[in-house]
C-alpha cells in the first residue's frame, strides 16, 4: 500500500466519520476490508497496523449484521489486525466474537485468557472449539464453563491440561458419564488419572472405555484397575479398633503432649486409628464425623477438620496419604486440593463442622 493511498484512504475516512451516515459508514467498512484482504499476503506489520486504526474507527456504531459478516471474513486470516481482531473476540454479542474466538491466529494465550475470564458462557464455548488450546486458557474453562464448555474442551483433542486441569475433569466427570467416556478416551490421560476414573465411573461407562482402548493397552489397564480397586478396598475395609487409639491419645492430650506435630506423626506412620482420634480432638469435633472422611473415595471432606485443628499442608498431606495403599502416589488434583485447602477460612470451616455436628446429633435423636 502507496502512502498515497493512505492519505487518501484517510481523506475518505474522515469524510465518512463526520457525515454520520450509516450507510456511508458501512460502505467504506466494507471498502477497506476489501481492499486489506486484496492486499493482506503483501502487507508488512506498519501497513497493517494502518488498516487497524481505521477498521477500529470505522466498526463504532456499525449494525451487528455487519460486524457478524467482518468477522467471518477477518477470522481465518493469519495477519488481521490485532486490535481489531481483539475488539471483534471481546464483542458482548457472541455472533460476533465467536468466529474470531474459535478460528483467529491472532489471538494471544493472554488475549483469550482475559476473554475467558470475563465474558460469556457462549464465548468460552467458542474459544473450547479452537484447535489448540493451553492449559492457561483451559483452566480459566473449566473453572467458569458450564457443562457444555467442560464436556467440549474434554472432546477437544487440541486441548492441553494442566495437573489441576485433569483434577477438575475427574471430578466433574464423577457425575457425569459423557463427560467421563470423553475424558477417558483422551490419548495425553495420564495413567493415574485413568485408574482413578475407571475406580469412579459406572460400570456402563467403564465397559466402554475399555472396550474402545486399543487392544494393546486393555490387558495393561485391566490389571491397573484390578489392582487399583484391590488395594482401595482392602484400605477401606480394614477392621479398626478405636479404643486403645482413644485412651492413649487422650493420655497425650492430658499432659499437653497433643500437637499438629504429634497428628502427622501418627499419619506419617501410617497410625489410622490414632490420627483419626488425633485429628477429631485437635478439631474437638465427633470421632463419628471424622471416621467416614478418612474412608471416603474424596479428599475434600477432610480439608474440614484440618483447618478447624491449624493444620499446615504438610501435615494434612500425609494425612491424605493414609486413605492410600503404602507407597502409592497422591490422587490426581492433590495440587488443587492444596489450592483449595489455603484458600479456605478457619471460620468457613468452623461453620460447616458445626453443621456436621449437629445434622449428627439429630440422626442419633432421631
Amino acid at each position: 500500500m502507496q502512502k498515497a493511498d493512505s492519505s487518501d484512504l484517510f481523506d475518505e475516512l474522515d469524510a465518512a466519520l463526520q457525515s454520520g451516515s450509516s450507510e456511508k459508514r458501512v460502505a467504506m467498512l466494507r471498502q477497506v476490508t476489501d481492499l486489506f484482504l486484496n492486499e493482506a499476503d503483501r502487507l508488512d506489520e506498519e501497513q497493517i497496523g494502518v488498516f487497524d486504526i481505521v477498521l477500529v474507527q470505522l466498526i463504532e456504531r456499525i449494525e451487528l449484521r455487519t460486524l457478524m459478516e467482518i468477522s467471518e471474513r477477518l477470522a481465518p486470516v493469519a495477519n488481521a489486525p490485532v486490535d481489531l481482531t481483539v475488539k471483534l473476540a471481546g464483542h458482548s454479542e457472541i455472533g460476533i466474537a465467536r468466529p474470531i474466538l474459535k478460528n483467529s491466529s491472532r489471538l494471544t494465550t493472554a488475549d483469550l485468557v482475559a476473554i475467558a475470564k470475563t465474558k460469556s458462557h457462549g464465548h468460552l464455548l467458542a474459544i473450547s472449539e479452537r484447535s489448540q488450546v493451553e492449559t492457561a486458557v483451559t483452566d480459566v474453562l473449566l473453572d467458569r464453563g458450564n457443562p457444555a464448555v467442560v464436556l467440549s474442551v474434554a472432546s477437544n483433542s487440541g486441548a492441553q491440561f494442566s495437573e489441576n486441569g485433569f483434577a477438575a475433569l475427574l471430578n466433574a466427570a464423577e457425575s457425569d458419564d459423557t463427560l467421563a467416556e470423553k475424558t477417558g478416551l483422551r490419548l495425553d490421560l495420564p495413567l493415574n488419572v485413568l485408574q482413578q476414573l475407571l475406580l469412579r465411573a459406572t460400570e456402563a461407562v467403564r465397559s466402554r472405555l475399555l472396550s474402545r482402548i486399543p487392544p494393546e493397552f486393555q490387558e495393561q489397564m485391566r490389571q491397573a484397575l484390578s489392582i487399583a480397586t484391590k488395594a482401595v478396598d482392602r484400605e477401606s475395609r480394614k477392621p479398626r479398633d478405636f479404643r486403645s487409639a482413644k485412651a492413649s491419645v487422650s493420655l497425650l492430650r492430658a499432659k499437653g503432649d497433643l500437637h499438629e506435630i504429634t497428628l502427622r506423626e501418627f499419619a506419617r506412620n501410617r497410625k489410622h486409628e490414632e490420627t483419626a482420634v488425633a485429628l477429631s480432638l485437635l478439631s474437638s469435633t465427633s470421632l463419628e464425623i471424622i471416621k467416614p472422611l478418612m474412608n471416603s473415595p474424596m479428599d475434600d471432606g477432610l480439608l474440614i477438620p484440618c483447618k478447624v485443628a491449624d493444620c499446615g499442608w504438610e501435615t494434612v498431606s500425609a494425612i491424605l496419604s493414609t486413605k492410600l495403599p503404602s507407597g502409592a502416589a497422591p490422587r490426581a488434583g492433590h495440587e488443587k486440593l492444596k489450592m483449595e485447602f489455603a484458600k479456605l477460612s478457619k471460620a468457613n470451616a468452623q461453620r460447616l463442622l458445626r453443621f456436621w455436628q449437629v445434622r449428627e446429633a439429630s440422626a442419633k435423636s432421631a
